[in-house]
């Protein structure tokens, strides 16, 4: 890496694709964190908190999973 006289750095080709093989390893990483997360939740019944249901309806069938959930 070398300094101009502004004192911006210039990045040479191997160390942007280093950068670039790095994020997108860290992306494959989450990723794959995301779906066993999701998978694991399933396998247990719970429900995450990121997800929200809402049901509206006045019918005993709406009254009766609003009260499952």
């Amino acid at each position: 890496m070398y300094d101009n006289m502004h004192g911006d750095n210039i990045v040479d080709a191997k160390q942007a694709r280093l950068h670039n093989f790095k994020n997108t390893k860290y992306k494959l990483l989450r990723k794959n964190a995301e779906i066993w997360f999701n998978k694991t939740c399933r396998l247990r019944q719970i429900k995450p908190n990121y997800i929200n249901i809402r049901i509206n309806g006045q019918k005993q069938q709406d009254k009766k999973k609003t009260q499952a959930i």
